[in-house]
């Protein structure tokens, strides 16, 4: 986390950690592994009062920031969620109200925005398509504008939180461009399936497009214009996620240290030995890289730095992803036996270090569009 927070944002981060420990403790969590929703949504409407759901959105539309830097306030929240692998459906909450606030027309977000921000009504970002990159070159599904409609046709994979959904943001092709449609859940055409993950609350499913048709009201932003914004929200959605990934790996770090204070071997805490406390030291660094680089996405999604966010959104997913998933599986094998039981609170990290891995693009798949920049660059 930025070490350099305004007392609003110190206090924002107690209070965050406060509620979360109060209401969704990790015995919460573990409760809510065979719920369908797995979040209780009378809980959520509580998060929305703290002002989760309105980082992104402006005053004039009833949200606002604390610092007005929303990115930056928003990795506090998602750091604080990863420390305890809360539940709900911040982040794709959060893509869908900043790419209405971004580009939504004054209809739509006069319509949806109040309801996502009071925490009664939820969305879901469409976007990733089966067996393909989180990529918008990769995206297949297609939009097509007739008159004044908009037809949808494709499959969209590994939808968070499309069960709870009350709207979809699709991203779809318009000839060599993208496009990006809010569509109702209900809408004719429209299919959900829902699923899960080894997650103990994340729900992810798919959605079938078929022949949707809705109004050219719909489109949000320009027909064949959205690849730009769709990079940012890729860039904020990959933000949030290092934050919580960072969250995650530093609580199993902490608690991992407490049990080898207190386990002893030949008469000494095992954390006494040479050999862990070189391991420990690696971990600490990757974790202190892990919170740099992730700060410094947050502060250019804010900041607008155009390719630079790109850029550093794929550092960033290759660094965290990687480091992060490594000390927790460093952690599981410190504690030993104890750490593969199902009693031992480590495997809730685990899960959810290894489904951030991958969802969003894995390291392997960031490191890939780094290098065909970097190649792109240096041909020029």
């Amino acid at each position: 986390m930025n070490l350099e927070l305004s007392e609003d944002q110190e206090f924002f981060r107690d209070t965050t950690r406060k509620f979360l420990t109060s209401e969704v403790p990790l015995s919460a969590v573990r409760a809510l592994y065979d719920d369908p929703d797995g979040f209780d949504r009378a809980w959520w409407r509580q998060a929305a009062e703290l002002g989760w759901t309105s980082l992104f959105v402006p005053e004039s539309l009833g949200g606002g920031s604390l610092s007005g830097n929303p990115a930056g306030d928003a990795v506090i929240v998602a750091e604080e969620m990863g420390r305890l692998v809360s539940p709900g459906p911040f982040l794709p909450v959060n893509v869908v109200t900043a790419a209405l606030a971004w580009s939504g027309s004054d209809v739509q977000q006069a319509e949806v925005l109040p309801g996502l921000l009071s925490g009664e009504a939820f969305a879901a970002w469409a976007f990733c398509e089966p067996g393909r990159r989180w990529d918008a070159d990769a995206v297949a599904a297609t939009a097509t504008i007739d008159g004044d409609t908009v037809i949808l046709d494709g499959t969209k994979a590994y939808v968070e939180a499309v069960g709870v959904a009350d709207h979809l943001l699709v991203a779809a092709r318009t000839g060599e461009g993208i496009t990006q449609v809010l569509v109702p859940v209900g809408a004719d055409g429209v299919t959900v399936s829902r699923g899960r993950s080894i997650d103990m609350t994340r729900r992810f499913g798919t959605v079938r497009l078929e022949g949707a048709r809705l109004p050219a009201t719909a489109v949000v932003g320009e027909p064949g214009g959205a690849a730009e914004v769709v990079e940012r929200q890729l860039a904020l959605a990959l933000a949030l996620q290092c934050a919580e990934m960072i969250g995650v790996a530093e609580r199993t770090l902490e608690f991992t240290l407490e049990y080898g204070a207190q386990r002893y071997a030949f008469g000494r805490p095992i954390v006494s030995f040479q050999a862990l406390k070189h391991r420990i030291a690696d971990m600490a660094v990757a974790l202190e890289g892990s919170k740099a680089v992730s700060d410094e996405l947050a502060a250019a999604v804010d900041q607008e730095r155009g390719d630079d966010v790109a850029t550093l959104a794929n550092v960033a997913k290759a660094y965290v992803g990687e480091h992060c998933v490594d000390i927790v599986d460093d952690c599981v094998q410190i504690t030993g036996g104890i750490g593969v039981t199902w009693e031992h609170d480590i495997h809730l990290y685990n899960r959810r270090a290894v489904v951030d891995r991958a969802v969003y693009g894995t390291p392997e798949e960031h490191k890939e569009r780094l290098y065909a920049f970097l190649e792109g660059r240096d041909a020029r």
